[in-house]
């Protein structure tokens, strides 16, 4: 619990929200609805956190099939929320990913890098004791809506 306060409180103190931003809560049936009292996200300013994804369908079914299965399962949920805001994988500048078992790191990558073709973001990767719905994977993310690239 103290290392996912601290992950989330350096993702927040790394941004740069003017003053007097709007917060607007994100939402859209084009992924799994939250399952406790968040949302799927949370935009202000030119920022939008995306909360954990799990490999759940859009009607709350955990998709079966592994960590491979759950990882492209997280990855749609997450492009689907970004969708909703016009936005894409391009803009998104941090990912933190939760798995359950780090030896299923590579099968986990594979999965995950063919969303990030090119100039990945930045990320971290840790492994929990469980995750909701006894899921293999969870993944949350930092956009931007306005990048240039370099």
């Amino acid at each position: 619990m103290k290392k996912i306060f601290l992950l989330a409180l350096i993702s927040l103190s790394a941004c740069s929200v003017p003053p007097g931003a709007v917060r607007k809560i994100i939402a859209t049936d084009q992924a799994p609805k939250a399952i406790g009292p968040y949302s799927q996200a949370v935009k202000v300013g030119d920022m939008m956190w995306l909360a954990g994804q799990l490999g759940l369908t859009p009607d709350g079914q955990l998709v079966s099939g592994g960590i491979e299965a759950e990882t492209k399962q997280v990855m749609e949920n997450i492009s689907a929320v970004l969708r909703a805001v016009g936005m894409n994988f391009s803009q998104v500048v941090q990912v933190n990913v939760f798995l359950a078992d780090l030896s299923e790191f590579q099968k986990f990558n594979t999965v995950y890098g063919s969303y990030f073709p090119s100039d990945p973001p930045a990320r971290s990767t840790v492994q929990v004791a469980a995750l909701p719905r006894n899921a293999r994977v969870q993944i949350a993310v930092t956009a931007v809506i306005h990048t240039i690239r370099k």
